[in-house]
């Protein structure tokens, strides 16, 4: 009897980590009445970035409306990435930094 929990904790453990780490990407959308957004972020220069949203309004399978917003931020600078942080790399690498994205849909 312990056997059998043992393997029925061990297969919950199991199916819990492989579910770990797995991002949850739409690979297609509903297209019946479905507002599709599309977010970008394009380095200009050392101290711009440019955002740009696009916004696809869809009814009936129908792409009835595409909106697009373009705005100039702030850039955030450069980097090291972790890779070039030893002792081995003689040339210094920047990266330029990302913006995070986070959205709230009402």
């Amino acid at each position: 009897m312990n056997q059998k929990i043992f393997y029925l904790i061990f297969t919950v453990i199991a199916l819990f980590f492989s579910s770990c780490g797995n991002d949850d990407k739409v690979k297609d959308i509903s297209r019946d009445g479905a507002i599709e957004t599309i977010m970008n972020v394009e380095h200009l220069n050392d101290k711009q970035d440019v955002i740009k949203t696009t916004h696809k309004i869809w009814v009936k399978s129908v792409l009835v409306k595409t909106a697009i917003h373009t705005d100039t931020i702030p850039a955030l600078g450069s980097m090291k990435p972790e890779s070039a942080i030893t002792a081995e790399v003689s040339k210094e690498i920047d990266v330029k930094k990302d913006y995070e994205f986070y959205i709230t849909v009402k």
